[in-house]
């Protein structure tokens, strides 16, 4: 597609540079953001590839005005773009743009710390762990830090002036057992503390610290024979390894890892990100994206682990991904693809879950598109008043040039959706000019006497492109086939999308979002569209066969296969001596190449 003047004067001034292009619609409006390693070609290539997708053309044909930015190397194109990206969420880019706020947990840094769920992260308050995709994952964790360790929930301020005046008492979670009652003082500041320490071990996915702790304290207690003491720490160290036990994957010693794996169809791409530490899940999160522009999986992948990190927070040293990425802007920051041991059976486990959404969602869309089908069919079926659901449906159209060339064809659809094996033309073999009347009886009546003689099922509906006559001639047919009362027809005309119906004068008025007249129009564009392109086709090659038949020493074998392998007469003009020679022999090439200079 080529770029209009004054953007093919922009694109000359674009650099042979790194850098980030932003093309503009004609509102001004950010529509798309790019990377290059080359500004000038790059944007180039959106104006001279000819195999672009349909929503790419789309694209170009709404730029119109462009802006560039130079920068010193790819990896900061990488960065200003993701920046720009979020920002200005253009259109066509590729973005998460899911809108939610991830929970965390909230360690504060009071005196007695307290560990809170929140949504609103405030700096000074304390240290924040997460965000956590999952909120029941989240409410199982805190559940069992809740079980271990007695942390008071109140909100006063337990600073040592207070407590020793004796300005609280103590609450129920007190004598639930919830709670040690530190603000009338009777836990001691220091123990407090060691749990803490061991909290922060959990939350960053550590059970080595607190597991030591608790096997050492039922030890000692069973030595001094309090055996119901030794019991609860018992109990305590079995949550901790029946919480291990979900979530370890392969081995403690790995640690600190990102594991990003993507599959995708047509229309999206779905993403699996693992947050793995000490050889545990501390996060697991799916998406699904929606295609612009068909992006690669690798580009789309490179763009969602940048917003994934950054939307979790993660400072992983090392990822993992099952495709190969361009180089990330992340210093200290290594990629890879493992092939063999626990990091590839890591890959594995974040492609199983990302292959289970894949299949999730196109199983959803199947079903949603059936239910649309059903729902399609039956108002048809109240709209024309049919006594069965019409599953089979045919619609017919005529096709002509002032007489000539006349053409028909059918287009089949089965659930409401096309069936283009079952679609068909045809030669008007019994009529004789532009006489649509007639052609369509004839058409009918071969379609169904061979879908009789060969025992085919018959569709419950026939359409036909056109008013009174056409539909007439239509029931004429299915008469003489005896086959009327066994099919119902309805003829569509085009000026007022009117549906007539037999032995009705007047047309039967269906509501113009109706999803009954909305299929019916679908059908008779994809007819006609399907009869217009089979017309053309006879016609051009009529016209074509004719101008070398004409030429006396050259039959219509020859002229048959220099046209099926050349497609136009001009390209049969534009060979040289030699090639002629080589397709048709030395005697026919000799005539052609005096015809051509003769007609020129």
């Amino acid at each position: 597609m080529a770029a209009k003047d004054h953007l093919q004067d922009q694109i000359r001034q674009l650099p042979h540079r790194p850098g980030v292009y932003k093309y503009f619609d004609v509102t001004d409006t950010i529509i798309y953001v790019g990377k290059a390693i080359d500004l000038r070609k790059r944007v180039s290539s959106y104006f001279t590839k000819q195999d672009h997708n349909k929503k790419t053309q789309q694209l170009v044909k709404n730029i119109h005005r462009i802006e560039f930015t130079i920068v010193g190397s790819e990896s900061d194109a990488f960065l200003l773009e993701n920046n720009l990206i979020k920002q200005h969420q253009p259109k066509y880019n590729i973005l998460l743009k899911d809108g939610k706020t991830y929970p965390y947990l909230l360690l504060t840094n009071e005196r007695f710390p307290r560990l809170i769920p929140t949504r609103n992260k405030k700096p000074g308050d304390g240290h924040y762990y997460g965000p956590y995709a999952n909120v029941t994952g989240m409410n199982l964790l805190l559940e069992l830090i809740r079980a271990l360790y007695p942390l008071r929930t109140c909100t006063y301020n337990l600073s040592p002036q207070n407590v020793e005046a004796g300005k609280f008492k103590v609450c129920l979670e007190y004598h639930l057992g919830n709670c040690k009652g530190p603000c009338e003082g009777l836990q001691d500041e220091e123990t407090y503390n060691q749990y803490i320490q061991q909290i922060r071990q959990i939350l960053n996915g550590d059970l080595r610290l607190p597991k030591q702790y608790f096997k050492e304290k039922m030890m000692q207690a069973a030595q001094e024979q309090q055996y119901e003491q030794a019991h609860q720490f018992k109990q305590k160290l079995d949550k901790l390894d029946e919480f291990q036990a979900k979530s370890t994957i392969v081995n403690a010693s790995l640690s600190n890892i990102d594991v990003f794996s993507i599959a995708s169809n047509e229309k999206s791409a779905f993403i699996n990100y693992l947050k793995v530490m000490n050889g545990s899940i501390v996060l697991t999160q799916s998406v699904e994206v929606q295609k612009k522009l068909d992006e690669p999986d690798e580009e789309i992948l490179t763009s969602m682990i940048m917003q994934m990190r950054e939307e979790f927070e993660s400072q992983s040293k090392e990822i993992l991904t099952n495709v190969a990425v361009p180089t990330l802007p992340l210093p200290s920051v290594t990629v890879a693809q493992p092939q063999i041991g626990d990091k590839r059976k890591l890959m594995e486990l974040s492609l199983k879950n990302v292959l289970y959404l894949r299949k999730e969602k196109e199983s959803m869309n199947d079903r949603s598109k059936d239910l649309n089908e059903v729902r399609i069919m039956e108002t048809i079926k109240k709209d024309l008043r049919l006594t069965e659901l019409p599953k089979h449906i045919e619609c017919f159209d005529n096709s002509n040039f002032q007489g000539d060339n006349p053409v028909a064809a059918m287009v089949c659809f089965r659930n409401a959706r096309p069936s283009k094996k079952d679609y068909r033309h045809y030669h008007i073999k019994t009529v004789i000019g532009p006489n649509d009347f007639d052609s369509m009886y004839e058409v009918v009546s071969r379609r169904y006497r061979r879908l009789t003689d060969e025992g085919a099922s018959l569709p419950q509906l026939v359409i036909v492109d056109g008013g009174k006559g056409q539909l007439s001639m239509a029931v004429k047919a299915l008469k003489d086939l005896n086959l009327w009362g066994q099919i119902a027809v309805i003829g569509i005309a085009k000026r007022l999308e009117e549906i007539y119906v037999p032995n009705d004068p007047l047309p039967l008025y269906i509501d113009k979002k109706s999803e009954s007249l909305r299929l019916f129009q679908r059908m008779r564009d994809e007819v006609h569209r399907f009869g217009i392109t089979f017309h053309r086709s006879r016609r051009d090659a009529a016209t074509l066969k004719t101008e070398l038949t004409d030429v006396k020493g050259l039959g219509p074998i020859t002229a048959d296969k220099l046209l099926t392998k050349f497609k136009s007469v001009k390209k049969i003009r534009e060979l040289t001596e030699s090639e002629l020679v080589a397709e048709v022999g030395k005697a026919k090439a000799r005539i052609l190449l005096d015809y051509f200079s003769q007609s020129a």
